[in-house]
């Protein structure tokens, strides 16, 4: 499967535009982590872009977020490691993420929205604008972007790395494609 299928499969089950970018922002987010582990590239960003295919689906059975997902990619033929990162990456599913691929995935997850958050919140309203410092004291504040769950951003420490490094990552990951996010 490549990415223009995965586009488009995207696409016949996701209508909310936000939502879409937040799938972007996850696989430029994946793209960039698959060398630091010597993974591979374009399996990583699909599974961040595919991973919340059943988001519309299951918006009223949260624990199904995820399965579903994972039942729509199986039965095209998506692989087993994509189908099972797609599985853990809603803690409701009480699939615990066990590969270095499913880990990362449920880092980035809330990492995009909360980078999203900052950005929304800059005076330039801009990804360009926003640096670490920046990210850490709007982390820092627990009332900010509460939807963002730390305890699962912090997860990047199974990933062999610090908070600063994971949010440093995803912000130059997400500044690369800022156009397609309109940030």
């Amino acid at each position: 499967m490549n990415r223009n299928h995965a586009l488009a499969m995207l696409k016949k089950y996701l209508n909310n535009q936000n939502l879409l970018k937040h799938c972007l922002a996850c696989e430029a987010i994946m793209k960039d982590l698959a060398p630091l582990y010597n993974q591979n590239l374009e399996e990583w960003a699909l599974v961040g872009l595919l991973h919340d295919i059943d988001y519309e689906i299951t918006k009223n059975c949260p624990e199904s977020h995820g399965l579903e997902g994972a039942r729509i990619l199986s039965e095209v033929g998506y692989s087993d490691n994509i189908v099972a990162a797609l599985r853990s990456h809603n803690p409701a599913t009480g699939h615990v993420p066990n590969s270095i691929l499913e880990k990362a995935l449920f880092a980035v997850d809330p990492v995009s929205g909360f980078i999203v958050a900052c950005a929304l919140i800059h005076p330039n309203r801009s990804l360009s604008e926003l640096d670490l410092d920046f990210l850490m004291n709007r982390f820092k504040e627990k009332s900010f972007a509460r939807g963002a769950d730390r305890n699962q951003i912090q997860s990047c420490n199974n990933l062999q790395l610090s908070l600063n490094e994971f949010l440093l990552i995803a912000l130059q990951a997400m500044q690369k494609i800022s156009p397609q996010l309109g940030l």
